[in-house]
């Protein structure tokens, strides 16, 4: 009788190791397939930063070239206000 008491308890025993092993192979799949997602996050989101500066990048260069477009005109309209301011005076004289 004690040795079935016995090999029912090593059965018991092997069993619940095995459980053990089924739970941490289940809890490494889960722990692999979080990073996997993590890590296809932290790739979107660096690719949308990317995206973000390319896009800082051309406003930025269309501000610049929009303030040297106005700046050029202004110089120009001072250029014929000057020019204009001239003939009138010559006129004048």
């Amino acid at each position: 009788m004690r040795k079935i008491v016995l090999a029912v308890a090593v059965a018991s025993a092997a069993l619940a190791l095995s459980a053990c092993q089924k739970d941490a192979e289940d809890v490494a799949v889960v722990a692999s397939d979080t990073a996997t997602d993590a890590a296809s996050a932290a790739d979107d989101a660096a690719s949308t930063a990317v995206d973000a500066a390319g896009a800082a990048v051309g406003a930025a260069s269309t501000a610049a070239a929009a303030a040297s477009d106005a700046s050029t005109d202004a110089v120009k309209a001072a250029g014929d206000a000057a020019a204009s301011a001239a003939s009138d005076a010559s006129t004048k004289m």
